[in-house]
């Protein structure tokens, strides 16, 4: 059975990550593929996309550890004694995206190496308010 159509938008895409699938869109003018779900190529501003699914492998670009939390993070424990961390992860496909980045040690961030390989990070997913998530492969 055919996916029903879906709107490219955020909704859309935590649906599909709440089915276990990195969806984002490729262009059927250009090719380009962009991690982020909008209706409208950022390339060649062409409305000819479609969903695309990434594999959710890639490779960690930069990232931040978070000591000075938001309100729904500290709900969680998150703080000045047990910061987070968040990167952007470079997509094994080319794009970029912006996630939590799990399994790593935020409160020695001198431990976490850029360029190390990441994979998607499923298995601990909030139904609720799903959060993007990578951790080291």
């Amino acid at each position: 059975m055919a996916d029903e159509p879906r709107e490219f938008n955020a909704a859309s895409f935590y649906t599909y990550l709440r089915e276990g699938r990195l969806m984002g869109i490729r262009c059927r003018d250009c090719a380009h593929l962009s991690a982020v779900p909008r209706p409208l190529c950022p390339a060649c501003h062409s409305r000819k996309v479609e969903w695309h699914q990434f594999s959710g492998k890639g490779q960690l670009s930069t990232f931040t550890c978070i000591s000075i939390v938001p309100v729904a993070m500290g709900e969680q424990g998150y703080g000045r004694d047990n910061p987070y961390c968040s990167g952007v992860v470079t997509l094994e496909e080319g794009p970029r995206i912006s996630a939590r980045l799990l399994g790593v040690d935020a409160s020695n961030p001198q431990n976490i190496q850029t360029g190390i390989a990441v994979v998607l990070e499923l298995e601990n997913l909030d139904q609720d308010q799903p959060t993007l998530a990578f951790h080291p492969a």
